[in-house]
Protein backbone atom coordinates (compact mmCIF):
# COMPACT_ATOMS: atom_id res chain seq x y z
CA UNK A 1 0.00 0.00 0.00
CA UNK A 2 1.32 3.58 -0.71
CA UNK A 3 1.87 6.31 2.06
CA UNK A 4 1.98 10.30 2.04
CA UNK A 5 4.10 11.96 4.38
CA UNK A 6 3.05 15.76 5.44
CA UNK A 7 5.94 17.85 6.64
CA UNK A 8 5.29 20.98 9.01
CA UNK A 9 8.91 22.40 10.01
CA UNK A 10 8.98 26.01 11.85
CA UNK A 11 11.71 27.57 13.99
CA UNK A 12 10.65 25.77 16.92
CA UNK A 13 10.19 22.49 15.75
CA UNK A 14 9.36 19.99 12.63
CA UNK A 15 6.77 17.14 12.88
CA UNK A 16 6.05 14.52 10.11
CA UNK A 17 3.10 12.53 9.75
CA UNK A 18 2.87 9.30 7.70
CA UNK A 19 -0.79 8.12 6.36
CA UNK A 20 -1.56 5.15 4.71
CA UNK A 21 -3.95 6.62 1.21
CA UNK A 22 -7.04 5.41 3.33
CA UNK A 23 -6.51 8.17 5.37
CA UNK A 24 -4.88 6.05 8.52
CA UNK A 25 -1.63 8.15 10.23
CA UNK A 26 0.61 4.89 10.63
CA UNK A 27 4.05 7.07 11.52
CA UNK A 28 4.74 10.44 13.52
CA UNK A 29 8.42 12.04 14.30
CA UNK A 30 9.53 15.31 15.26
CA UNK A 31 12.78 17.28 15.00
CA UNK A 32 13.87 20.69 15.85
CA UNK A 33 13.99 24.07 13.60
CA UNK A 34 13.46 23.81 9.92
CA UNK A 35 14.19 26.89 8.77
CA UNK A 36 16.61 27.21 6.65
CA UNK A 37 17.21 30.88 7.29
CA UNK A 38 17.05 30.71 10.68
CA UNK A 39 19.05 27.14 11.75
CA UNK A 40 22.56 27.74 12.11
CA UNK A 41 22.89 26.45 8.57
CA UNK A 42 21.30 25.24 5.90
CA UNK A 43 22.21 21.76 5.99
CA UNK A 44 21.50 21.97 9.68
CA UNK A 45 17.78 22.80 9.13
CA UNK A 46 17.52 19.81 6.50
CA UNK A 47 18.67 17.34 9.13
CA UNK A 48 16.18 18.17 11.50
CA UNK A 49 13.65 17.62 8.82
CA UNK A 50 15.34 14.59 7.58
CA UNK A 51 14.83 13.58 11.95
CA UNK A 52 11.72 14.02 12.21
CA UNK A 53 10.55 11.66 8.67
CA UNK A 54 13.10 9.07 10.04
CA UNK A 55 11.49 8.72 12.78
CA UNK A 56 8.24 8.77 11.28
CA UNK A 57 9.36 6.29 8.67
CA UNK A 58 10.29 3.73 11.58
CA UNK A 59 7.32 3.57 13.29
CA UNK A 60 5.19 3.10 10.26
CA UNK A 61 7.64 0.68 9.49
CA UNK A 62 8.39 1.43 5.68
CA UNK A 63 11.17 3.51 3.60
CA UNK A 64 10.94 6.31 1.23
CA UNK A 65 10.29 4.11 -1.49
CA UNK A 66 6.55 3.63 -0.14
CA UNK A 67 5.99 7.25 -0.88
CA UNK A 68 3.90 8.46 -3.17
CA UNK A 69 3.91 12.15 -2.29
CA UNK A 70 5.67 14.23 0.22
CA UNK A 71 4.16 17.62 0.98
CA UNK A 72 6.93 19.87 3.09
CA UNK A 73 5.00 23.28 4.30
CA UNK A 74 8.51 24.73 6.12
CA UNK A 75 9.06 28.23 7.53
CA UNK A 76 11.92 29.61 5.30
CA UNK A 77 10.39 29.10 2.19
CA UNK A 78 9.63 32.48 1.08
CA UNK A 79 11.83 33.53 -2.22
CA UNK A 80 12.03 31.72 -5.17
CA UNK A 81 15.50 30.89 -4.50
CA UNK A 82 14.17 29.22 -1.16
CA UNK A 83 11.76 26.85 -3.21
CA UNK A 84 14.44 26.61 -5.56
CA UNK A 85 16.82 25.16 -2.86
CA UNK A 86 14.55 22.74 -0.66
CA UNK A 87 12.97 21.35 -3.88
CA UNK A 88 16.09 19.89 -5.50
CA UNK A 89 17.60 19.17 -1.71
CA UNK A 90 14.42 17.86 -0.38
CA UNK A 91 13.73 15.68 -3.84
CA UNK A 92 17.71 14.63 -3.67
CA UNK A 93 16.49 12.92 -0.50
CA UNK A 94 13.71 11.44 -1.11
CA UNK A 95 12.03 8.28 -2.71
CA UNK A 96 10.68 7.99 -6.55
CA UNK A 97 7.65 9.45 -5.28
CA UNK A 98 6.70 13.17 -6.28
CA UNK A 99 7.98 15.77 -3.97
CA UNK A 100 6.08 19.17 -3.23
CA UNK A 101 7.13 22.24 -1.06
CA UNK A 102 4.90 25.21 0.46
CA UNK A 103 5.52 27.78 3.01
CA UNK A 104 4.63 26.55 6.51
CA UNK A 105 1.44 29.06 6.35
CA UNK A 106 -0.11 26.82 3.31
CA UNK A 107 0.05 23.95 6.42
CA UNK A 108 -1.61 25.89 8.77
CA UNK A 109 -4.52 27.34 6.38
CA UNK A 110 -5.37 23.98 5.05
CA UNK A 111 -5.42 22.57 8.85
CA UNK A 112 -8.05 25.47 9.63
CA UNK A 113 -9.61 25.75 6.23
CA UNK A 114 -12.24 22.85 5.10
CA UNK A 115 -11.01 23.32 1.67
CA UNK A 116 -7.88 24.47 1.97
CA UNK A 117 -8.94 28.67 0.33
CA UNK A 118 -9.42 32.14 3.04
CA UNK A 119 -6.67 33.58 5.01
CA UNK A 120 -4.63 32.34 7.87
CA UNK A 121 -3.21 34.30 10.59
CA UNK A 122 -0.70 31.47 12.57
CA UNK A 123 0.74 33.46 15.59
CA UNK A 124 3.09 31.24 17.46
CA UNK A 125 6.54 31.62 18.21
CA UNK A 126 6.70 33.99 15.24
CA UNK A 127 4.09 35.51 12.69
CA UNK A 128 2.81 33.61 9.12
CA UNK A 129 0.20 34.97 7.49
CA UNK A 130 -1.41 33.87 4.08
CA UNK A 131 -4.14 33.74 1.46
CA UNK A 132 -5.17 31.18 -1.09
CA UNK A 133 -7.95 31.74 -3.60
CA UNK A 134 -10.00 28.86 -5.15
CA UNK A 135 -7.75 28.91 -8.27
CA UNK A 136 -4.72 27.84 -6.39
CA UNK A 137 -3.04 31.33 -6.15
CA UNK A 138 -1.02 32.08 -2.82
CA UNK A 139 0.61 34.73 -1.24
CA UNK A 140 1.77 34.56 1.89
CA UNK A 141 3.62 37.57 3.98
CA UNK A 142 7.11 35.74 4.74
CA UNK A 143 9.73 38.72 5.10
CA UNK A 144 7.39 41.86 4.30
CA UNK A 145 5.85 41.29 8.09
CA UNK A 146 7.51 43.10 10.92
CA UNK A 147 8.01 40.29 13.65
CA UNK A 148 5.01 39.55 15.49
CA UNK A 149 3.25 37.39 17.92
CA UNK A 150 5.12 35.27 20.61
CA UNK A 151 8.53 36.69 20.17
CA UNK A 152 7.30 39.95 19.83
CA UNK A 153 5.08 39.84 22.25
CA UNK A 154 7.74 39.06 24.68
CA UNK A 155 10.11 42.14 23.67
CA UNK A 156 7.34 44.28 23.77
CA UNK A 157 6.26 43.04 27.68
CA UNK A 158 9.62 43.60 28.42
CA UNK A 159 10.05 47.10 27.09
CA UNK A 160 6.68 47.91 28.95
CA UNK A 161 8.76 46.91 32.09
CA UNK A 162 11.32 49.29 31.10
CA UNK A 163 9.33 52.27 30.55
CA UNK A 164 7.31 51.31 33.56
CA UNK A 165 10.14 51.59 35.91
CA UNK A 166 11.62 55.35 33.89
CA UNK A 167 7.71 56.75 34.60
CA UNK A 168 7.53 57.12 30.81
CA UNK A 169 4.41 54.70 31.42
CA UNK A 170 1.87 54.06 33.57
CA UNK A 171 3.16 51.57 36.39
CA UNK A 172 1.72 48.24 35.24
CA UNK A 173 1.56 44.23 36.67
CA UNK A 174 3.55 42.98 34.18
CA UNK A 175 6.69 44.55 36.15
CA UNK A 176 5.84 41.91 39.08
CA UNK A 177 4.76 38.68 36.56
CA UNK A 178 8.25 39.25 34.23
CA UNK A 179 10.46 39.87 37.27
CA UNK A 180 9.36 36.66 38.72
CA UNK A 181 9.70 34.57 35.20
CA UNK A 182 13.29 35.53 35.14
CA UNK A 183 13.88 35.82 39.23
CA UNK A 184 14.82 39.00 39.57
CA UNK A 185 14.81 41.83 42.37
CA UNK A 186 13.96 44.84 39.99
CA UNK A 187 13.93 46.17 36.61
CA UNK A 188 17.21 47.50 36.89
CA UNK A 189 18.44 43.67 37.39
CA UNK A 190 16.43 42.91 34.62
CA UNK A 191 18.25 45.17 32.23
CA UNK A 192 21.25 44.74 33.15
CA UNK A 193 21.29 40.74 33.11
CA UNK A 194 20.08 40.95 29.36
CA UNK A 195 21.96 44.00 28.28
CA UNK A 196 24.88 44.31 30.37
CA UNK A 197 28.67 43.51 29.55
CA UNK A 198 28.50 40.36 30.47
CA UNK A 199 24.96 39.55 29.57
CA UNK A 200 23.38 37.14 27.86
CA UNK A 201 20.62 38.16 25.56
CA UNK A 202 17.05 36.19 26.22
CA UNK A 203 16.22 33.45 24.12
CA UNK A 204 13.34 33.50 21.42
CA UNK A 205 11.78 30.79 24.32
CA UNK A 206 12.15 32.85 26.69
CA UNK A 207 10.53 35.70 25.16
CA UNK A 208 7.47 33.83 24.13
CA UNK A 209 7.25 32.42 26.85
CA UNK A 210 6.27 36.20 28.32
CA UNK A 211 3.21 36.04 25.57
CA UNK A 212 0.94 34.03 28.55
CA UNK A 213 1.78 36.56 30.75
CA UNK A 214 1.05 39.46 28.76
CA UNK A 215 -2.26 38.06 28.21
CA UNK A 216 -3.02 37.03 31.25
CA UNK A 217 -2.58 40.65 32.66
CA UNK A 218 -4.81 41.84 29.50
CA UNK A 219 -7.20 39.47 30.22
CA UNK A 220 -7.16 41.37 34.55
CA UNK A 221 -7.70 45.16 32.83
CA UNK A 222 -3.66 45.58 32.94
CA UNK A 223 -3.94 49.29 30.74
CA UNK A 224 -0.77 48.84 29.55
CA UNK A 225 -0.90 44.98 28.28
CA UNK A 226 -4.46 46.12 27.10
CA UNK A 227 -2.81 48.14 24.77
CA UNK A 228 -0.57 46.34 23.36
CA UNK A 229 -2.35 43.38 22.72
CA UNK A 230 -5.11 45.78 20.99
CA UNK A 231 -1.98 47.37 19.25
CA UNK A 232 -0.92 43.62 17.65
CA UNK A 233 -4.56 42.66 16.97
CA UNK A 234 -4.68 45.72 14.78
CA UNK A 235 -1.42 44.85 12.71
CA UNK A 236 -1.53 41.26 12.30
CA UNK A 237 -5.49 42.46 10.73
CA UNK A 238 -3.80 44.61 8.45
CA UNK A 239 -1.52 41.87 6.97
CA UNK A 240 -4.37 39.97 6.46
CA UNK A 241 -5.95 42.45 4.43
CA UNK A 242 -2.70 42.09 2.61
CA UNK A 243 -2.90 38.94 1.81
CA UNK A 244 -6.20 38.96 0.75
CA UNK A 245 -5.54 42.00 -1.53
CA UNK A 246 -2.68 39.48 -3.14
CA UNK A 247 -5.25 36.76 -3.94
CA UNK A 248 -7.96 38.74 -4.66
CA UNK A 249 -9.69 37.63 -1.41
CA UNK A 250 -12.42 40.18 0.60
CA UNK A 251 -10.80 39.59 3.94
CA UNK A 252 -14.38 40.67 5.23
CA UNK A 253 -15.86 37.63 3.82
CA UNK A 254 -14.06 34.29 3.12
CA UNK A 255 -13.12 32.36 5.87
CA UNK A 256 -10.44 33.28 8.26
CA UNK A 257 -8.39 30.81 10.31
CA UNK A 258 -7.21 32.09 13.66
CA UNK A 259 -4.38 29.65 14.46
CA UNK A 260 -0.91 29.04 16.62
CA UNK A 261 -0.35 28.91 20.46
CA UNK A 262 -1.04 32.52 21.10
CA UNK A 263 -4.95 32.14 19.77
CA UNK A 264 -4.99 29.06 21.88
CA UNK A 265 -4.36 31.35 25.02
CA UNK A 266 -7.56 31.53 27.12
CA UNK A 267 -7.92 34.79 26.90
CA UNK A 268 -9.59 35.52 23.36
CA UNK A 269 -8.34 39.20 23.40
CA UNK A 270 -6.44 38.98 20.90
CA UNK A 271 -8.47 37.05 18.53
CA UNK A 272 -11.31 39.76 19.61
CA UNK A 273 -8.26 42.50 18.66
CA UNK A 274 -8.36 41.26 15.11
CA UNK A 275 -11.89 40.40 14.22
CA UNK A 276 -12.96 44.35 15.30
CA UNK A 277 -9.83 45.67 13.56
CA UNK A 278 -11.05 43.69 10.23
CA UNK A 279 -14.89 44.37 10.83
CA UNK A 280 -16.23 40.82 11.42
CA UNK A 281 -17.41 39.02 13.88
CA UNK A 282 -16.83 35.11 16.00
CA UNK A 283 -19.46 33.88 14.07
CA UNK A 284 -19.37 31.97 10.15
CA UNK A 285 -16.30 31.46 8.43
CA UNK A 286 -14.20 32.32 10.97
CA UNK A 287 -11.96 29.25 12.02
CA UNK A 288 -9.59 28.11 14.53
CA UNK A 289 -7.24 25.80 13.83
CA UNK A 290 -9.54 22.46 13.60
CA UNK A 291 -6.14 20.45 13.60
CA UNK A 292 -2.12 21.05 13.89
CA UNK A 293 -0.45 22.22 10.31
CA UNK A 294 1.08 18.79 9.89
CA UNK A 295 -1.75 17.24 9.37
CA UNK A 296 -2.71 20.48 7.08
CA UNK A 297 0.46 19.45 5.48
CA UNK A 298 -0.70 15.93 5.53
CA UNK A 299 -4.01 16.96 3.65
CA UNK A 300 -2.29 18.26 0.82
CA UNK A 301 -0.01 15.40 0.02
CA UNK A 302 -3.19 13.27 -0.19
CA UNK A 303 -5.20 15.76 -2.19
CA UNK A 304 -2.09 15.73 -4.57
CA UNK A 305 -2.30 12.19 -4.96
CA UNK A 306 -5.72 12.54 -5.96
CA UNK A 307 -7.43 11.44 -2.90
CA UNK A 308 -10.72 12.62 -2.09
CA UNK A 309 -10.29 13.65 2.00
CA UNK A 310 -13.75 13.12 2.67
CA UNK A 311 -16.14 10.30 4.73
CA UNK A 312 -14.03 7.52 5.66
CA UNK A 313 -10.88 8.68 4.58
CA UNK A 314 -11.43 11.82 7.14
CA UNK A 315 -12.58 9.80 9.44
CA UNK A 316 -9.41 7.59 9.71
CA UNK A 317 -7.37 10.27 10.25
CA UNK A 318 -9.10 11.52 12.87
CA UNK A 319 -9.09 8.49 14.30
CA UNK A 320 -5.37 7.66 13.54
CA UNK A 321 -4.29 11.60 14.98
CA UNK A 322 -1.22 10.94 16.83
CA UNK A 323 -1.14 12.73 20.93
CA UNK A 324 -1.05 16.07 21.19
CA UNK A 325 2.08 16.17 23.22
CA UNK A 326 4.37 15.36 19.77
CA UNK A 327 2.68 19.25 19.39
CA UNK A 328 4.01 20.77 22.56
CA UNK A 329 6.70 23.83 22.06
Amino acid sequence: MGHVLGVDGGNTKTVALIAELGGRIVGHGRGGCADISAAPTEAAALAEVARAVDAALSMAGTSRDSLDVSYFCLAGADWPEDYAFLQEALTRSAGPGRVLVGNDALGALRAGSPDGTGVVISCGTGVAVAARNAAGDFWHTGFWAEPLCGVELGRRALRSVYRAELGIDPPTTLTAAVLAAFGKADPEELLRGFEGRHAVKPTPAQLSGLAPLLLDAAAAGDGTALRIVSDHGATLAAYAEAAARRVGLDVTRCRLVLTGGVFRHRSSLLRTAVLKSLGRDAGGDVLGGTHEPAVGALLLALEAQGVRVEGPVLRALESSLPPSELYAT
